[in-house]
């Protein structure tokens, strides 16, 4: 068992299948030694958990938990990507979208969700650059969407 399949057993966690695409793209994809996913919504089960607005009617810490479950869609589609968990070395770039009430400033703090599950995957090798942008609408109304850059091996 490699050092992220063994620590996501540690952590009880166990990866989803991958989220089916729900336009004309594929979930990730891999140029030379990154893997790319595509936006991540929060699904569960094939279902979204939460619709709507951060700061609206969805609040920062649901909002959080939602940023959670994008980061780990995105390991799962990356890990399908190429072969395996194991052979996902680090993070490199995680951008976040979170769907606010114009009011709501509170981005950061939500997608620190997706960045603090990837930390707790993946250790030091989860460290990574990143961006979280307030928008008016996510795709079928989702309060967050994450994408995440990989390096493999």
């Amino acid at each position: 068992m490699s050092a992220v399949a063994a620590r996501l057993a540690e952590l009880g966690i166990e990866l989803p299948s991958v989220v089916p695409p729900v336009a004309a793209y594929i979930p990730a994809t891999v140029h030379g030694d990154l893997v790319y996913t595509s936006g991540q919504l929060p699904m569960v089960a094939g279902a979204l958990p939460a619709t709507g607005k951060v700061g609206g009617g969805v609040e920062a810490s649901a909002a959080y938990g939602h940023a959670r479950q994008c980061a780990l869609n995105a390991i799962a589609a990356a890990a399908a990507a190429v072969g395996g968990v194991d052979r996902l070395t680090r993070v490199v770039k995680v951008t976040g979208f979170v769907a606010s009430t114009p009011d709501f400033t509170g981005q950061p703090g939500v997608i620190n969700g997706a960045s603090e599950l990837l930390g707790e995957v993946f250790g030091d090798a989860g460290r990574h650059a990143r961006s979280a942008v307030g928008v008016p609408v996510l795709p079928l109304d989702s309060p967050v969407e994450v994408e995440v850059v990989f390096a493999w091996e």
